[in-house]
Parts: C-alpha cells; sequence; structure tokens
C-alpha cells in the first residue's frame, strides 16, 4: 500500500542511518515513518517537553537547493498558522548541519485511503462525517490565505483516538502566489483540478475540485476517471464533467450528487467560494437528509461546543477501530457522554472532554448535570465500588498464591513465562532456531515486500521480542520476499520533469545527474529512452527504488551550413558542441570563408562531441588552354606541359622537332578548373 509523507504510525522494517540521531539538540529520532518526494518523516521524542512527534526531514539533494531550502521553510510558515483539530499542528522549524527539518503533531492511526483499500466505500452519513471534519480543518487554511494543493485520502488521517485531521500541507503556499513552478503540475493526478491541469495555475478553488472528487470516491469506492496513462487522466478532468457518484452508486442520495457535481465543476467561478462555504452545503445536505433544520446546532442543557469543527468519531482516551466503525458499530444512535481518560500528556485539554456530550453526530454540547435531573455523584460511587471489587480480587489471588498456588504459579502460571527472543534481521531457520531454543514455537510466516530488509530475513514478529509468554506460545513472523516489483511507467514522449515525476510516483529513483542529453529532431527537452541504472533496456517489471536513468533530446544541431567559420563555431558551442575546420574546399555558390558543409565525428551526438567543418575557398581558379597550332610537336608538348595539362600525339619520335600541330582539343584559351588541370589531355594533329 502506498502511503505517502503523512504523520501515520507504521512500523519500520529496519530504520536506516538516521534511527537514533539526535536533532538539533532535542529530537532523538526513534524510528522511519514514510519517505516523500520532499523529505522522510520519523517518529521522534522532543527530549525537552518529553513528548513524541513526527519529524520531516528534507532530503539531502533538496537541501542543497537554496531555492527548495526555501520552500520547505516557507511551508513550514504556512502551516503553522493554522491551528485546528482537523489539521496536523507544526511544532518547530529549523536547520541542523546540512538539512532542515519541520517537527509536528505525531497521528497514530490509518489513512482515509487504508479504510478505502480495505472496505471500498463509505456509507452517505459516514462520507458526511469524513468530509465535514476535512472541510473544517481546510476552511481554516483558506480563511489565512493557505492552499493546499494536494488533498486526497492519503493525506486524511483518521486517528486511533477517533480524530479526523488534515496533513501533509507539503505542496501549500499562499494563495498569492499561485503559480506551479516551471508549471509542473504538482499533486496527485487522479485529485487534479482542471486550470492546474491547462495553465499549471492552483487556488481556494481548486481545493474544492479535488475535494469533490474525493468525495465522489468515498460514496462509490472509485476515482471518477482512471486509465493507464496520466496524460489521459488529466486530459479528462480538463475536458468532460464529472459524472453524479449515484451512476455507479444508486443508493448515493441526489443531495450528494449535487454536491459533488458543484464542487467538480470545470470552471473554478462557478464552484463553492472556499472551504467554508463547501461545509455549509454539506451540513445543509446532511440537514435535508435527517430531516433536522440545519441552521440550529444540537444542545443540551448547554451553548453549542465548536460548531467550526465537528468531529463525529471523537471518544477521547479511547482506542477507535475504524474496521467496527465503517462496518457500522457501534451503531448505539443514542447521546454519548465521552468520559476523558487522565493522560501524562495533557490532563487540562483531557479534562474539558468531561461533561461533553454528542447527540446523532452532531455537535460537541456542554452538560448540565442538573438538566438531567441526576447528579454526578452515583457514577462515583460506582467507580468507587469497582475500585473495592479489583482490590478484593487482587487480595484474594495474593492469598491463594501464598496459601499453596506458588507451584502453579512457577511452573505453569506467570512465573513460568520467558521473553521472546528478537529475531528480526535473521533469517527464518536461524530465528527459528532461536525461537524454538527457549520453548516457544514459531506460528505462522508470512512475506512482505521491503526496501530496507534483505530478502530472507525476519523484518516482524509478533508477539514482537521482548514480550513475557508462556512456553509454547506461537510466534507469528514475517519474512521479507526483498523489494516489491512493480511495473516500471513509459516516460518516452514526456517532458524531463514529467518523466521524473512518473518515476518517483511508480515507486523509482531518478537522478538528473545520471541523465544522458543527445541531439535529435525531438524537440528539446522530451525523453527519447529510458534505461535501467547501468543503461541497459528497461524490463517490463523492476523492484522498487531501483535508478531509471534518461536519454533527453537536446534539441536539433545547429546548420551552420552557409555561416562564416567564426560565427559556426560559436553556434556550436552555445549547445555545447565544438566546431572543428577539417578541410577547405572551393565552392562557386559558398564564400570563401563560409562554412560549405558539417559532419558529425559521431553517432548519436551528444553535447561535448566535435562536428567537422568544411570551409570554402571561394571560386576555384580557371587555367586557360595554351594556344599550340603552329607550333612543332616538341614545342607544344612543352607548353602544355608547362600549364600543368597533359600532351598526346601520334607522330614518332623522330619527327617530334620537324612536324607541325595544324590543330588541338581541346582548343586554345579553353577555360578548365584548376583542380583539373592535372587531369586534362590536349590532343595534337599534325599534318
Amino acid at each position: 500500500m502506498s502511503i505517502p509523507t503523512t504523520l501515520l504510525s507504521v512500523s519500520p522494517a529496519n530504520p536506516d542511518d538516521m534511527i537514533g540521531r539526535l536533532i538539533d539538540g532535542r529530537y532523538q529520532i526513534r524510528s522511519l515513518i514514510a519517505r516523500g518526494g520532499m523529505a522522510t518523516v520519523y517518529v521522534a521524542t522532543d527530549l525537552r517537553l518529553e513528548r513524541r512527534v513526527a519529524i520531516k526531514i528534507m532530503h539531502d539533494h533538496l537541501a542543497a537547493d537554496d531555492n527548495f531550502r526555501a520552500r520547505f521553510i516557507r511551508e513550514a510558515r504556512a502551516a503553522a498558522k493554522l491551528q485546528h483539530p482537523n489539521v496536523v499542528n507544526v511544532y518547530d522549524q529549523g536547520e541542523d548541519q546540512s538539512f532542515a527539518y519541520i517537527v509536528m503533531e505525531y497521528v497514530p492511526g490509518i489513512t482515509l485511503r487504508d479504510l478505502l483499500h480495505d472496505h471500498h466505500r463509505l456509507t452517505s452519513e459516514q462520507a458526511i462525517d469524513v468530509m465535514d471534519a476535512v472541510l473544517s480543518g481546510l476552511q481554516a487554511a483558506h480563511r489565512v490565505g493557505i492552499v493546499h494543493r494536494d488533498l486526497k485520502p492519503e493525506n486524511v488521517l483518521l486517528a486511533d483516538d477517533g480524530r479526523i485531521k488534515l496533513s501533509d500541507f507539503g505542496l501549500a503556499r499562499a494563495a498569492s502566489a499561485n503559480t506551479a513552478s516551471g508549471q509542473v503540475l504538482l499533486g496527485t493526478i487522479a485529485y487534479l483540478s482542471p486550470e492546474l491541469v491547462t495553465k499549471g495555475t492552483a487556488g481556494i478553488r481548486s481545493d474544492i475540485y479535488s475535494l469533490g472528487i474525493m468525495m465522489y470516491e468515498m460514496l462509490t469506492g472509485e476515482q471518477p476517471y482512471r486509465g493507464d496513462q496520466p496524460v489521459n487522466i488529466a486530459y479528462r478532468h480538463a475536458n468532460e464533467d464529472v459524472p453524479p457518484p449515484s451512476d455507479v452508486q444508486p443508493d448515493v442520495p441526489g443531495e450528494l450528487d449535487d454536491l459533488v457535481a458543484w464542487a467538480t465543476e470545470r470552471d473554478p467561478d462557478e464552484r463553492p467560494a472556499d472551504a467554508g462555504a463547501m461545509l455549509a452545503a454539506l451540513r445543509q445536505a446532511e440537514s435535508d437528509l435527517s430531516g433536522r433544520p440545519g441552521s440550529t446546532p444540537s444542545t443540551v442543557a448547554g451553548v453549542p461546543i465548536g460548531n467550526e469543527s465537528r468531529d463525529p468519531i471523537i471518544a477521547s482516551g479511547e482506542s477507535v477501530n475504524w474496521d467496527d466503525w465503517r462496518d457500522g458499530e457501534p451503531t448505539d444512535p443514542s447521546t454519548q457522554v465521552l468520559v476523558a481518560t487522565d493522560t501524562s500528556e495533557d490532563n487540562d485539554s483531557q479534562a474539558l472532554w468531561a461533561g461533553l456530550v454528542q447527540r446523532d453526530g452532531g455537535d460537541l454540547v456542554a452538560v448540565d448535570d442538573a438538566a438531567h435531573g441526576e447528579p454526578a455523584e452515583p457514577q462515583t460511587r460506582t467507580r468507587a465500588r469497582r475500585r473495592w471489587l479489583a482490590a478484593s480480587i487482587v487480595i484474594v489471588l495474593v492469598l491463594a498464591l501464598v496459601g499453596g498456588g506458588a507451584g502453579w504459579y512457577f511452573l505453569a502460571g506467570p512465573g513460568s513465562y520467558e521473553a521472546t527472543p528478537d529475531v528480526k534481521g535473521q533469517s527464518l531457520e536461524e530465528a527459528q532456531a532461536n525461537i524454538e531454543a527457549l520453548g516457544f514455537a514459531v506460528g505462522e510466516v508470512a512475506e512482505e515486500p521491503s526496501l530496507e530488509t534483505p530478502e530472507g530475513q525476519v523484518m516482524r514478529m509478533s508477539p514482537d521480542a521482548g514480550v513475557n509468554a508462556a512456553p509454547g506460545t506461537l510466534i507469528d513472523l514475517v519474512v521479507s520476499s526483498g523489494p516489491a516489483v512493480i511495473e516500471v511507467p513509459d516516460v518516452v514522449g514526456l517532458t524531463e520533469t514529467q518523466a521524473q515525476f512518473a518515476i518517483e510516483q511508480a515507486g523509482f529513483t531518478y537522478d538528473e545527474n545520471t541523465t544522458i542529453y543527445q541531439f535529435s529532431d525531438v524537440k528539446a527537452g522530451d525523453v527519447l529512452a529510458a534505461t535501467d541504472g547501468q543503461g541497459g533496456p528497461l524490463p517490463a517489471e523492476m523492484a522498487e527504488q531501483q535508478p531509471i536513468r534518461l536519454v533527453v533530446s537536446a534539441g536539433i544541431v545547429p546548420d551552420v551550413v552557409g555561416y562564416g567559420q567564426g560565427s559556426a563555431i560559436q553556434q556550436l558551442e552555445d549547445v555545447g558542441l565544438k566546431g572543428e575546420v577539417a578541410a577547405n574546399q572551393y565552392s562557386d555558390n559558398v564564400p570563401a570563408g563560409n562554412v560549405v558543409a558539417a559532419t558529425a565525428t559521431t553517432d548519436p551526438v551528444r553535447p561535448g562531441d566535435t562536428i567537422n567543418l568544411t570551409v570554402s575557398l571561394g571560386p576555384e581558379p580557371i587555367v586557360q588552354v595554351p594556344d599550340v597550332v603552329g607550333m612543332t610537336v616538341s614545342q607544344a608538348v612543352s607548353a602544355l606541359e608547362a600549364a600543368g595539362f597533359k600532351a598526346d600525339h601520334k607522330v614518332a619520335p623522330p619527327l617530334v622537332g620537324i612536324a607541325v600541330v595544324t590543330a588541338q582539343t581541346p582548343g586554345a584559351n579553353t577555360e578548365v578548373p584548376e583542380s583539373d588541370v592535372a587531369n586534362t589531355t590536349v590532343q595534337l594533329t599534325v599534318r
């Protein structure tokens, strides 16, 4: 399952070299969460405040780029403006040695993408719940002029404690600076707005379009446009209207069809103005569907709490099973009193939840105990009785142990438990031997692809290492099958930037320093071919994170024929080629000193190669055939040879000094090019 740079709780298969590192003397790196296009995210401990945080560290090659570093810092400052229960909080930002980092709230849980992957689609009510939370958080961003630019299910976090949070403002920027750099389409293609596809610009209404696509996907279990080529999907976003979700799932109500249609209008001006406007429309649709008045929030002997943001799943201090929620459990429609559980990190904020009530998924409201006609004392007494009952049970168990249960304790009870061994990183055979040596047994063995753990080594175990377990306990193992083998994208014909995006989105790596440029008739910047890391042909499938190299067109070789020698050489140097004069020749058409011909010395031609130039000497000199009529043959031969010509006659040697030439061919004064003189023979006729 592909997880972007979000703050989810995942167990890294094998920590990288950042694990254990202390950042800025404060943040201790604990484990890897995920890697994204700009940065890697880790779980860390804030040693100063003694709390767990997520820390996003920019990739080294980007940190070296001043523009990217500035953008990374802008991201932190923009996100830090957002203080909302449905937005992941940003705590800190800084630079340490060669890298920049952002410290954020750590939110263990799953993504909306995970939920959709496991359950395909949500009910209308559940989709409304999620959209309400997302729109509430996004409304806070839109109010301060921040555009998210990458809204998708991967960036909606469903926390273990029931909160719904919007994450990864990694592409966010002030709405006033809304042009995509270099017209690059930043964001996931399935959720791109038409204006981002056609113009490369994004605004607040672009976020609304993405949310409309996401709502369609929640209601139907699929995206409206699918295809093998991202270009085809982008074309459909720009040129087609999103169909109603009810075309796929007839049970989707018309109110939600209308909301999706409004949010996904191709003309941005026809969409809701911002997240606040869409949130109001969503709540009105919910009210219409439920029959409740849309403008009056629920109250129970008190006033509305947090009517800016309504998180219908929150139960502070308790773990939420999102699978149960998707499957319809719990389904109790009655009012639920949300009671806080004391925690070491935030007792004051947790205590605020005591005495809040939630009615039918409505707003949280303050509860007046007197309004219920019952004091809080009975609940306190019940808890006290439970504590005494628990203490009594412990006392009985202790007495039973002292009175003769010690044998059971040490032979079959907890006293016989052993800590499970740490077999991660071992081969399956080694792991099995070590597990059985301590009296445990190997349970289920599964394989999963892993980029970090070598093939054949154990990457996870359950129960984990160091857990006290009874003899014979089955330990399940997950063994690495090595990097996942995934499909290689076809990038020929794309621009270099588009190809890089496609390569990295597919799960491979790209280093622009390995790109080969060569001259061709294809437009400069377009990809001519792609190769593996060694320059060989690409297979249809390849292990993830393997490098892909590109061969990119440098455009056509300049046509320098007819230009002066100096100008021709300069034009070639301007595109990275060398021009050398290899020959000179006469030309009737090209002036002296200008290039008659240019010839490549390599095939293909790449920057740095040499182009041989043939330079004109101007028109070739002309030589006239001497007039030898009337001379003796001997005199005629001497005159012709002196001019460079050859002579031919039929006169016997004794007569050459007597016989007189009466005719010659070619005739006297015939013009012959200088280069042809040596090969021209004059025929002599005598009496």
